[in-house]
C-alpha cells in the first residue's frame, strides 16, 4: 500500500510499500489504519504531478521554455521590415530594438544569477516567463506614434527572459552528469537556433495569416504562459550539487564577492566567456539583418520589387528561419558527437572543437557577401554551412562551464557569462551594424544598390569577430584547463 502525504491511500502501490510525501522524500511504508482514507481527486492530481517530476520530463519542459524564449526574441526580426514601415524608422533605429532588449537582459542577468544560487529556481523561472509573456502581448497594441514605448517594451521583455537563461541550465546541471549532461545540454541549447528559426517563421506566418504584423506578437505569450505553468508544477527543485555527489562538500555558502573573485581567477571560464561573446556578436547581428540583406540583394538583382507598404514579403524570413532550425539541429548534433569522440584522445577536446568550428564558420560567412551579389541560392548555401559550424559550440560552451565551476556558484557563473557575452556581443552588434549601414548610405540614400552594399560592408565585421572568438577558444585549450573541482571523469 502507498500513502500520499495527506494520508490518503493511492492505487497501484509498489512492492516496497513506500511513503511518498509532497516534498518528494521517502520513508518506510505505513501500515493500514483507521486514519487512512481513499484519495480525493485533487490529492490524486497532486500525487500524479510528483510522478511526472522525472529528470527527463524536467529537461523536456525546460528545453520547451528555452525554445519559446528565443522564439519570442526573434519574432520581431521576422517582421522587421513591416515594423520599419509602420513606425517609419531607419536601420539604426530598428537595430535599437535588439540592442535595448539585450542591454536589459544582460543587466538583469547577474541579479537573477545571485537569486538562482540562493532561492527556489523554478519559482523564479515561472515568474520570469509570465512577465515577458504579458509584456509581449501588451506591446502588440502600441500605436505608431509611440515607437519609444515599443522599444521600452522590448527592454522589459529582456528582463523577463534573462531570468530563464541565467537559471535553467543550472537545474539541468544538478539533474545530470558526465556524458548524459552533455547530451541533455545539447538538446537544451538546440532550442537557441530552433527557437530563433521558429521566431522568424512564426512572425512571418502570423503576419501573413492575419494580414497584420501585430499578430506576430500575440502567439508566443500564450505558449509562454503554458510553459510557465508546467515549470511551476512539473519541474523538481534538485539539491545543488546532487548530481555531482558534492552535497556534503558544498554546504557552506560563499558570498557573492567571493564567487566573483573565484570566477575572475578561473582562466578557462574567462577565455570561454570571451569566446561566447564573439558568438553572440555574430548571431545577434546576423539574426537581425541577414533577411534584410538578402531582400535588398534580390531588389538589386530585380527578382523582387521594393516594398512600399505593409505587409511586406515573408519569403526571406521563412527561408532563413527554416535554415536556422536545421543548422541548429545539425550543429548541436555534430558538436556533441565530435566532443564525445575527441574526449577519448584529449581532455581539451571541448575548446578545441569550438575553435575549429569558429574558424571554419568565419570562412563561409565571408563567402556569403561574395555569393549574394550574383546568386541568392549560393548565399543560402554559405549561410547553411556557416551557421552549422557556428552553432556547433552552443552546448559545448555550457558544458565547459559546468565542468570548471562548482555547483553552488553555477547560476552566478552562467549569469556573469551571459552578461559578458551580451555586453561585448549582441547588445551592441545589431545597432552597430545598422549605424555603419546608415553612415555608408548617406551619400546615396536613394540607391537600392548602395543600400544593399552598405549593409553588406557593415556585416563584414562579423567574420573578423568570429575569428577572434576562435582565438579565445584556443586560449581556453592552451590554458591550464582550470577546474574548481575534479568531480567529473572525462
Amino acid at each position: 500500500m502507498c500513502v500520499e502525504g495527506d494520508g490518503c491511500e493511492l492505487e497501484s502501490c509498489g512492492k516496497s510499500d513506500l511513503v511518498h510525501t509532497l516534498s518528494g522524500a521517502m520513508s518506510p511504508g505505513l501500515k493500514s489504519n483507521a486514519d487512512i482514507h481513499p484519495c480525493k481527486p485533487v490529492q490524486k492530481f497532486r500525487a500524479s504531478l510528483l510522478k511526472c517530476r522525472s529528470p527527463a520530463a524536467a529537461a523536456g519542459i525546460l528545453s520547451f521554455g528555452n525554445v519559446l524564449n528565443y522564439m519570442d526574441r526573434y519574432t520581431v526580426a521576422g517582421v522587421l521590415l513591416d515594423i520599419q514601415k509602420h513606425f517609419t524608422v531607419t536601420d539604426s533605429e530598428a537595430g535599437l530594438l535588439q540592442t535595448v532588449f539585450i542591454c536589459s537582459f544582460m543587466v538583469a542577468a547577474p541579479i537573477f544569477g545571485y537569486l538562482g544560487d540562493r532561492f527556489n529556481r523554478k519559482v523564479i523561472l515561472s515568474c520570469g516567463i509570465f512577465f515577458w509573456s504579458a509584456v509581449t502581448l501588451s506591446s502588440s497594441f502600441i500605436t505608431k506614434e509611440y515607437y519609444w514605448l515599443f522599444v521600452l517594451s522590448r527592454g522589459l521583455v529582456g528582463i523577463g527572459e534573462s531570468s530563464y537563461s541565467s537559471i535553467s541550465p543550472t537545474i539541468i546541471g544538478d539533474l545530470f552528469t558526465n556524458n548524459t549532461r552533455t547530451m541533455v545540454l545539447s538538446i537544451f541549447y538546440f532550442a537557441i537556433p530552433l527557437g530563433s528559426g521558429l521566431g522568424y517563421i512564426l512572425g512571418s506566418s502570423a503576419k501573413h495569416a492575419a494580414g497584420d504584423w501585430h499578430w506576430a506578437l500575440r502567439v508566443s505569450p500564450v505558449l509562454g504562459m503554458t510553459a510557465g505553468t508546467l515549470i511551476l508544477f512539473c519541474v523538481p527543485e534538485p539539491k545543488r550539487g546532487s548530481a555531482d555527489q558534492l552535497g556534503v562538500q558544498l554546504k557552506t555558502r560563499t558570498t557573492w564577492a567571493c564567487d566573483m573573485k573565484a570566477l575572475a581567477k578561473n582562466r578557462s571560464y574567462v577565455f570561454s566567456s570571451l569566446a561566447s561573446a564573439a558568438v553572440s556578436f555574430a548571431t545577434g547581428a546576423f539574426g537581425m539583418w541577414i533577411p534584410q540583406y538578402l531582400y535588398r540583394a534580390q531588389v538589386v538583382q530585380k527578382t523582387v520589387t521594393p516594398c512600399t507598404e505593409e505587409p511586406c514579403s515573408i519569403r526571406d524570413s521563412l527561408i532563413f528561419g527554416a535554415i536556422t532550425c536545421v543548422t541548429g539541429f545539425l550543429g548541436v548534433l555534430i558538436g556533441a558527437a565530435s566532443t564525445r569522440l575527441c574526449r577519448q584522445k584529449t581532455e581539451r577536446a571541448d575548446p578545441l572543437v569550438c575553435a575549429v568550428s569558429m574558424l571554419g564558420s568565419a570562412i563561409f560567412i565571408c563567402f556569403i557577401f561574395v555569393a549574394a551579389k550574383k546568386s541568392i541560392v549560393g548565399a543560402y548555401i554559405c549561410i547553411f554551412i556557416g551557421e552549422t559550424l557556428l552553432f556547433l559550440n552552443w552546448a559545448i560552451t555550457a558544458d565547459i562551464l559546468m565542468y570548471v565551476v562548482i555547483p553552488t556558484r553555477r547560476a552566478t557563473a552562467v549569469a556573469l557569462q551571459s552578461f559578458t557575452s551580451h555586453i561585448l556581443g549582441d547588445a551592441g552588434s545589431p545597432y552597430l551594424i545598422g549605424l555603419i549601414s546608415d553612415a555608408l548610405q548617406k551619400s546615396y540614400a536613394h540607391s537600392a544598390l548602395w543600400q544593399f552594399l552598405s549593409l553588406g560592408y557593415a556585416l563584414m565585421l562579423c567574420p573578423f569577430v568570429i575569428i577572434l572568438g576562435g582565438m579565445f577558444f584556443l586560449a581556453t585549450a592552451s590554458s591550464s584547463w582550470t577546474t574548481e573541482t575534479q568531480q567529473r571523469n572525462r
